[in-house]
């Protein structure tokens, strides 16, 4: 369930991966590689917190191609 926080929509690790599409394994890579850089909110047991932007962006990297087709 997101949450709302000051007029801004928040997604936690499970919703945002459901969203993306991608794993949990995934998306933990992707944060230490800095995808999304430093600044992921965090709640206040220390979960992360992800914003329609940056779920967006998880999204758009998930559907990402690169390179030409096989059969080019």
């Amino acid at each position: 369930m997101s949450l709302q926080l000051k007029g801004t929509t928040y997604y936690r690790t499970a919703e945002v991966c459901e969203l993306a599409g991608i794993s949990r394994t995934t998306l933990f890579r992707w944060l230490k590689n800095d995808l999304l850089g430093a600044a992921v909110a965090r709640d206040r047991r220390g979960w992360r917190l992800f914003t329609e932007a940056e779920a967006e962006l998880l999204k758009a990297e998930a559907n990402r191609v690169d390179g030409a087709s096989a059969g080019d």
